[in-house]
């Protein structure tokens, strides 16, 4: 027995060590013209590195093995996902980019069958890219429980109406999931919306424009969309589970959401921290004298990489509970990870942009692009504030009984 699982961490050592290798070498050097160019021009040579990710067995990693993936726990595919951070285009290389993964296992779970090989099989295997409509403008995202779009049940159709944004993606995307009030009356307000399958070639459906985050509007999958929809009317079968369960839903969906969330921050940060160190260690303040030997750079240094390793050890430690118990068991822990991670994201973030001084804020590095984009980080998912409230009351519970 010890010697199979000493072949088995073997085995999954050499797979991280072969996705390092591939974002190393494949990934890093298309960053800039696909982040700071235009990704669109990009998608030739994206597509060309996800056809080689196929052809080596790494693509789509989350799925089980009966749906061209590998089979992996939440721990595991964690592992994966902390490497592919490390690279803004990494999770997209392998299919395994938000909010696709998100709506990848949540249609695995409670779409039809006849949801799932018209529209998760072709997601699956990277043929289309989906989107995710929930957040609206017009009402509070840290109490989704508020939402003013509507899906009423018209024979064997719904008829959608409502305005979203932020719906991450939307730029290029076959589909999406919308989250829609459809029995407004139910006396528990967390039973009154439901989810609907909506193609973006419905007529019903209007994209308004792409959301500039900080001045960057993005294109295609790099970007948030605003949109509408207008009496859009889509089948009654393109319901997601059952009517009422969209909150239901929306936690299956974010409990592993949030772990993969949480180490593709890690990855990030990782990757940050080499870029600090690097720049530490060239930038000269005085002949012979680099910016690695003042004591405040040394302490940056270590404060990111001790904070890193412990996120890392609570994501994993998250993960595991999830595997084992199931997301609702580890609520408190979710909620946990969700803000220290993201935390520890935008300090070791402005770390690195101070070390490198001007070229910090510039778009010659990545960090620019990170700290534009991934400040969300404590907004999307539920507000920082909300979770350490999770927390908070779950901890005066305990000791109120006491």
């Amino acid at each position: 027995m010890e010697l199979n699982e000493d072949k088995s961490n073997t085995d999954f050592r050499q797979l991280l060590s072969r996705y390092e290798e591939f974002v190393i070498k494949d990934i890093y050097p298309l960053e800039m013209e696909a982040i700071y160019g235009s990704f669109k021009g990009a998608l030739p040579k994206l597509n060309a590195l996800r056809e080689k990710a196929k052809k080596e067995g790494l693509f789509a990693p989350h799925l089980s093995r009966s749906e061209g993936g590998m089979g992996l726990s939440l721990q595991e595919f964690g592992r994966i996902s902390e490497i592919l951070g490390k690279s803004p285009l990494g999770h997209y290389v392998f299919n395994c980019q938000a909010p696709d993964i998100g709506n990848m296992e949540l249609m695995h779970q409670f779409a039809s069958k006849e949801l799932k090989e018209k529209y998760l099989s072709p997601l699956q295997k990277g043929e289309i890219r989906s989107c995710f409509a929930m957040t609206e403008p017009e009402n509070a995202g840290s109490n989704p429980v508020h939402l003013s779009t509507t899906a009423v049940r018209v024979g064997d159709e719904y008829i959608i109406n409502g305005h979203k944004w932020f719906t991450s993606s939307a730029d290029g995307a076959a589909f999406t999931i919308v989250m829609a009030v459809t029995d407004p009356e139910h006396p528990n307000p967390y039973q009154r919306a439901s989810m609907i399958l909506v193609p973006l070639d419905n007529p019903g459906y209007q994209f308004v424009r792409n959301i500039p985050i900080m001045g960057d509007v993005g294109e295609d999958y790099m970007s948030h969309a605003e949109v509408k929809f207008v009496n859009c009317s889509v089948p009654a079968s393109n319901l997601i589970g059952e009517s009422g369960q969209g909150f239901a839903l929306a936690q299956e969906r974010l409990g592993p959401g949030r772990i993969h969330h949480c180490m593709r921050w890690i990855g990030i940060c990782e990757r940050a921290i080499e870029l600090m160190c690097k720049r530490a260690l060239t930038r000269m303040l005085d002949p012979g004298r680099p910016l690695s030997q003042q004591q405040t750079i040394q302490n940056w240094i270590a404060e990111s990489v001790a904070s890193v390793k412990a996120s890392r050890l609570m994501v994993l430690a998250t993960a595991k509970k999830i595997d084992e118990e199931g997301a609702k068991a580890a609520k408190e822990d979710i909620s946990t990870i969700k803000f220290f991670v993201s935390d520890v994201l935008m300090k070791t973030l402005d770390r690195a942009i101070q070390v490198h001084g001007a070229l910090g804020i510039t778009d010659d590095t990545l960090l620019s692009f990170w700290y534009r984009h991934e400040r969300g980080a404590r907004i999307y998912d539920g507000p920082d504030e909300v979770h350490k409230t999770v927390l908070a009351k779950r901890v005066l519970k305990q000791y109120a009984t006491k």
